[in-house]
């Protein structure tokens, strides 16, 4: 039994909580400088995913993290340019494209550990004192005794 209170997810989904319209991602298709041999200079295996950073329902923090992690990929309108001519068929270079940019998403969506200055314990730094004490000791018993 199906529950029709609960919304069906429509959109395409990009990562994990991700979804936007189908509109607002352009592909482009054109020939490959990849492999293919003949068949490389019939068919457009060459994708080119087009996506405005503003079309993404992702945090601003998420945003920036994702223009500082992939700067080239940014265009200067703002832009998100991701290609793929890796492959030999059509199909497969879309895919390899929308899995770069899912990649990205995720990276981007996770916030980054908060790093807390920390002091060494006091018997670290004992141990450390006492170790490089004990190297002296050594290195002082090998010198030789001058008469």
């Amino acid at each position: 039994m199906i529950d029709s209170s609960v919304p069906i997810p429509t959109g395409l989904e990009l990562a994990p909580g991700v979804r936007v319209d189908p509109g607002v991602v352009e592909l482009s298709f054109s020939s490959s400088s990849g492999p293919g041999g003949q068949n490389v200079n019939k068919r457009a295996t060459r994708c080119q995913l087009r996506i405005a950073l503003r079309d993404l329902p992702i945090h601003s923090e998420a945003i920036e993290r994702l223009k500082h992690a992939a700067p080239h990929l940014v265009t200067s309108s703002g832009d998100l340019l991701i290609d793929s001519d890796q492959e030999r068929s059509q199909g497969r270079n879309r895919d390899a494209c929308f899995e770069r940019l899912r990649e990205l998403l995720i990276v981007s969506m996770k916030r980054p550990k908060i790093r807390r200055a920390t002091k060494p314990s006091r018997g670290s730094k004992e141990r450390r004192i006492e170790g490089k004490k004990r190297r002296g000791e050594i290195k002082k018993n090998r010198r030789g005794g001058f008469d």
